[in-house]
């Protein structure tokens, strides 16, 4: 199973990294239609998420039904996802750094790091985790592949890593000064604008 999993998951990074080429345009980026939409935002939570899911990952359903949960927020995402400048940018990055500071995504993070009895029970808890720097991801640039990497390394670390204050803090508070240097300059920040 986990050889699958990786296996799923490299070829979601070769789809993501083909499909998002001359897509990055920062934060006004375009999500393209509705169908290459759900294609590429599959192959990319299949990227993202599933190697931080490999721990509890114990049957090909159980990894079908996570995946299905992350689907189902790519529509909620595609629903509400708008181009935006870099002041919405800058503010949708200080909430994810005040979300990582929490008690709910405290409380998510700890369940998803634990055995659960289904995959759809583990993608919501796992949503609840990483929700706040999925946000980042698409509010500085949902096609930039470097975001992508940048996030998917969060995302996994914070999966596999117990949730310690020491790395937990600096963070948020590292999201909280990238979200006001986004909107204050942000063309010190590469792949913004």
């Amino acid at each position: 199973m986990v050889a699958a999993a990786l296996a799923l998951a490299s070829a979601g990074w070769v789809v993501s990294v083909q499909q998002m080429q001359g897509m990055d345009m920062g934060a006004a980026t375009s999500l393209g239609s509705f169908p290459f939409f759900v294609g590429l935002w599959v192959a990319m939570m299949t990227a993202m998420m599933l190697p931080g899911a490999l721990p509890a990952l114990a049957a090909p359903q159980f990894a079908a039904a996570y995946l299905a949960v992350w689907t189902i927020a790519g529509l909620a995402v595609y629903v509400l996802y708008f181009p935006h400048g870099t002041i919405v940018a800058g503010i949708l990055t200080v909430a994810a750094g005040v979300y990582e500071l929490t008690p709910l995504k405290q409380a998510c993070r700890r369940r998803c790091r634990e055995n659960v009895r289904s995959g759809s029970q583990f993608g919501l808890y796992c949503i609840g985790s990483s929700i706040g720097l999925m946000v980042v991801l698409l509010a500085v640039g949902a096609m930039n592949v470097t975001w992508m990497i940048v996030i998917a390394t969060l995302v996994v670390a914070q999966k596999l890593l117990p949730p310690r204050a020491l790395l937990d803090r600096p963070l948020a508070l590292a999201l909280v000064g990238l979200g006001i240097a986004i909107a204050a300059a942000p063309s010190a920040i590469p792949g913004i604008t």
